[in-house]
Parts: C-alpha cells; structure tokens; sequence
C-alpha cells in the first residue's frame, strides 16, 4: 500500500510538480493551499509525511509545525523561500526533519522525502536494531520508535530518533557532524552542520525538561558522542 504525503504551498504549481514527481516514485498525494486546510486535511486522514512551505497565508509552515508537533511525531519536510538559514534552523528547531530550499530540484524533494519515510520504516531495513538499546537512565525501542529516560517517553522526531541511535550505537564514538549526515541521508547528501545542530539542541532540550542533562556531549571541534545518561547536570 502506498505511502501518503501531503504536499501544502500556496502555489498551485508547486503543489502539482511535487504531486507529479513523489506520484512518478510510486507515492499517493494529497494537497493542500494553505495551513489551515493542512490542519484539516491532517485530522481527517493522517498522511505519513507532509510537504510543508513555510511562506503561507492564514498558518504559515512554522505554526503549522507547532500544532502538528503538539499532537504528534508526524514527519514534516519544510519548503524555504529564504536563501538564510533563519526560517529553515527555525523549522528544524520546531521538530522538522528536514528541509529543501526554493527553488529545487522535485528530484531532490522526492529523495528526502523517501530517506524520511526509510528512516520511519527503520526496523525492517537493519538487523542490528531488534531488541533495546539502554544506555544509563536512556532506553531507545527501535522497534516501535520510541525513546524513554527512566519511565518517562521523550517525543522525538524520526531524525531526533536516528541521530540518538546512531550515538547509542557506538557510546564511546565521537561522531562528526558528516558522519551523522551519511547516517541519515546517505554519502553525499547537502544538509549543513547548522541543521546537526539544531537537531541536537532539540533533543538536549526534550530530555532536559525530563531531567536528562546529560544525553549527548560536545566535543570541540570534532562532533558529538553519548553523554553518561545519568542525569547529571552539565
């Protein structure tokens, strides 16, 4: 059964070249002309992604994010207008995963697309992720996509979720900022060292807030590795 993605721009054009070309990679479409017809397209029928424009009338993409992250996890991919990375760090620190600039590649946007759904359907692409992963007080279900710090589930995005496990994989491993990109992307994939960051600073906040100070550490320099997960204060 195909996945489902909801393609939201206030451009008719737009909307209809995404729809041709995720349609050509063998994905259902849907479509939607601004935020609020988002919102409401997402509660009748729960797409596994959305296509999401930040420049929208009614709901812009960045309060669009913020409900959508209110009630769940969905996937969202950001379309940026800007050339500066403010709307899209600012998307990503909202709980996107990812996010292509305008004007783009439809090729491009279907590839990411297709990595985000892939990671979504992470258990049945890698053998080595049956059975949880614990570390300290963090415990990671790749199973069923869940993260817990002690008793309490932390809502994490389908990147925030692959960053986190790629760390737990290798405890002792520093990780470079590319080195975590090829792990969610693929060799080769342009995404920058800012959007890592960002990611990273989503998840230190959502475990903070559970008490979990001490998830991922920064090495100067060089990238990121597991923290000792203890709950200790930075």
């Amino acid at each position: 059964m195909s996945q489902t993605v909801l393609v939201v721009d206030d451009d008719p054009h737009i909307r209809q070249l995404l729809a041709f070309a995720l349609e050509k990679a063998g994905l259902a479409t849907r479509e939607a002309e601004d935020g609020e017809a988002a919102l409401s397209a997402i509660a009748e029928v729960p797409p596994d992604l959305v296509v999401l424009d930040i420049n929208m009338p009614k709901l812009n993409g960045l309060d669009v994010c913020r409900k959508i992250r209110a009630q769940g996890d969905l996937p969202i991919l950001f379309l940026s207008s800007r050339d500066d990375e403010i709307d899209r760090v600012l998307g990503i620190e909202l709980g996107g995963d990812d996010y292509v600039v305008k004007p783009f590649s439809p090729r491009e946007v279907v590839a990411r697309v297709q990595a985000i759904l892939r990671r979504a359907r992470g258990p049945a692409l890698r053998v080595e992720t049956a059975g949880l992963m614990t570390h300290g007080r963090l415990t990671l279900d790749p199973e069923s996509w869940t993260a817990r710090w002690g008793a309490e589930e932390a809502p994490l995005t389908v990147t925030e979720f692959t960053i986190l496990r790629t760390l737990m994989g290798a405890p002792s491993r520093v990780f470079t900022r590319d080195a975590i990109i090829d792990r969610l992307h693929g060799p080769g994939f342009a995404i920058t060292d800012r959007t890592i960051d960002s990611h990273v600073r989503n998840l230190r906040g959502k475990f903070a807030t559970l008490g979990g100070h001490d998830v991922i550490e920064t090495r100067a320099g060089v990238g990121y590795r597991l923290g000792a997960c203890l709950g200790q204060a930075a």
